[in-house]
């Protein structure tokens, strides 16, 4: 079985970031690690270009006609909420603050109907 040589990537960097660098032990599987990282935060969207291509912008369009972009109360990073429903964030509160223990409120009947 052949074994797969490793790629050598090059990069430049400033001079404060080369000073930081120097007191890492091991700056190759640190950068790895770094980079590894990043990628695993990227936009799934985007793939992390911070541009939309038209049909991803149609798409974008299509999911935000039921969904908005708001800041989180606890850790004020945006994130997406459904217009359709309570928003539940990371943190185990709704957006609202009020702790979230995952059961759904109960649907308001309609007057006049029997619920079926």
């Amino acid at each position: 079985m052949r074994r797969h040589k490793a790629e050598l990537i090059t990069f430049k960097v400033d001079a404060s970031l080369l000073e930081a660098l120097k007191g890492v032990e091991n700056r190759s599987q640190f950068i790895r690690s770094a980079v590894l990282d990043a990628l695993d935060g990227k936009c799934p969207l985007c793939g992390g270009t911070g541009i939309l291509t038209p049909n991803q912008k149609r798409h974008w369009s299509a999911l935000e006609a039921d969904h908005v972009v708001k800041e989180c109360g606890e850790c004020h990073e945006p994130q997406l909420v459904c217009s359709h429903r309570r928003a539940r964030t990371p943190h185990g509160t709704t957006s609202h603050g009020a702790k979230s223990h995952g059961a759904k409120s109960p649907r308001a009947k309609a007057p006049g109907s029997s619920g079926h």
